[in-house]
């Protein structure tokens, strides 16, 4: 008797586990017809693109097709010309996403044709003419994002700031790796002034992390009511890319619908 109850209780609960992710699964797979079904991601500085794992997982699962840049952080006009080269790769309409100064990277980079529509994920906007740092003005400074800047000008986040400052929701371990593997950036990038603004002609998405340290929540809001972006909050830190990748997928794939329909 103890078998068959087992059994049964296996059986059951087998059942009721295929019925739970089937649903999912089904929503969530491209329509045949969806016309969009690239995604490049563009990463910040400090971090490199190996932090997007968690959305390009759940893309792909989907049937994406996922391109993930890697900047070099040297300058806007070294990284804007990584992204185009990860575009070209592309066959068709993409949604382009940038965290934090990767949000930098693709209103420059956004006018290719192949660019759809763009997600910023607690990221950076500034217009045609305006440089990265200029979007600071005006706002409370970000006082728990200490940056470590060197003598060449290249810049970290302090280590024993860092997950305090860019990661508190990650765990010590995870927020100390990251901490120690930082690509820095080369601080003169923020006092370059962009030539476009692809989100001017491209609509756009913006997530924002609620408990984002590196930026005054006004400013996000600010940046996002500027390019008529359609907001969705999550409690996060800036590490949302890391820490919320199923917020951050489904605005992307939510992009790529909306387009997708508007085509």
């Amino acid at each position: 008797m103890k078998t068959t109850i087992n059994t049964v209780l296996a059986a059951a609960t087998a059942a009721l586990a295929i019925m739970a992710v089937s649903p999912a699964i089904a929503k969530e797979t491209i329509p045949q017809n969806q016309t969009v079904r690239n995604v490049v991601l563009v990463h910040g500085a400090f971090a490199d693109g190996t932090g997007w794992r968690g959305v390009y997982d759940r893309l792909t699962q989907q049937g994406y097709r996922v391109t993930i840049v890697q900047n070099p952080l040297t300058s806007l006009e070294d990284d804007v010309a990584a992204t185009r080269r990860a575009l070209a790769q592309q066959d068709g309409p993409t949604i382009l996403v940038g965290h934090s100064w990767g949000g930098t990277v693709i209103t420059e980079a956004g006018i290719d044709a192949k660019v759809a529509g763009l997600v910023y994920v607690s990221a950076l906007s500034p217009d045609a003419g305006e440089t990265t740092a200029q979007q600071y003005e005006g706002f409370a400074p970000a006082t728990e994002f200490v940056l470590d800047t060197r003598d060449d000008g290249f810049a970290y986040v302090a280590r024993d700031k860092f997950k305090a400052g860019f990661a508190h929701d990650l765990s010590d371990a995870d927020a100390a790796f990251m901490a120690n593997s930082q690509v820095p950036i080369n601080l003169s990038a923020f006092g370059t002034k962009l030539k476009n603004a692809a989100w001017r002609t491209k609509p756009s998405w913006a997530v924002i992390a609620t408990e984002d340290k590196a930026f005054d929540q006004a400013m996000l809001l600010h940046m996002a009511h500027r390019i008529n972006a359609k907001v969705t909050k999550v409690s996060a830190s800036h590490a949302l890319f890391m820490t919320q990748p199923e917020v951050v997928a489904d605005t992307i794939d939510t992009a790529a619908k909306t387009v997708s329909q508007s085509r």
